[in-house]
């Protein structure tokens, strides 16, 4: 069936993040500051929708500009062979999202967890939705592999990423 509505992502009232423990004694957080999102769906519940997601790996910033370069390098993204990520939805419920998340040349299903917080009229007469999402995935699955350990024996980088994101969408 053809879905009616098409929301796009606003992107100034939107934020695409990760969570990563460092050492296991502190967590760094990175954004995306590049990314375009579009959700087709036959009404305002979001019930089946189908939501198509490209982040530009080069927009990373962790507020290193070091830490950016070795993240966008071959140990981890190599972003100038794969400049973009992608998910897109197989599923999407108000509580759940399944999806083929693609990082590198690996795709994987994931389920994120869903708040779709409700629709709102802007002062402009924009009809908008938000929503949180939240989800949790295993770098190294996705061949993000480097990895170091200190003399302590800590590890560097924590295999599990969590991924924050908040999407405010504008009806189209």
């Amino acid at each position: 069936m053809e879905k009616t509505n098409k929301w796009v992502i606003d992107p100034s009232h939107s934020e695409v993040s990760f969570k990563v423990k460092h050492m296991m004694i502190s967590t760094v957080t990175g954004h995306f500051e590049k990314f375009d999102a579009t959700i087709d769906t036959e009404n305002d519940d979001f019930d089946d929708a189908s939501l198509s997601v490209e982040i530009s790996i080069d927009s990373i910033n962790t507020k290193n500009k070091d830490r950016d370069g070795h993240l966008m390098s071959e140990d981890f993204f190599k972003a100038d062979e794969y400049p973009k990520m992608t998910f897109t939805s197989k599923s999407f419920t108000k509580d759940k999202i399944v999806g083929d998340l693609t990082i590198r040349d690996v795709t994987k299903e994931v389920a994120l967890d869903v708040d779709f917080n409700g629709i709102a009229v802007d002062p402009y007469g924009q009809t908008k939705a938000g929503f949180e999402i939240r989800g949790s995935i295993n770098r190294k699955e996705f061949n993000l592999t480097w990895s170091a350990v200190t003399e302590a024996g800590n590890v560097v980088v924590s295999d599990q990423v969590k991924m924050v994101i908040d999407a405010q969408f504008i009806k189209q």
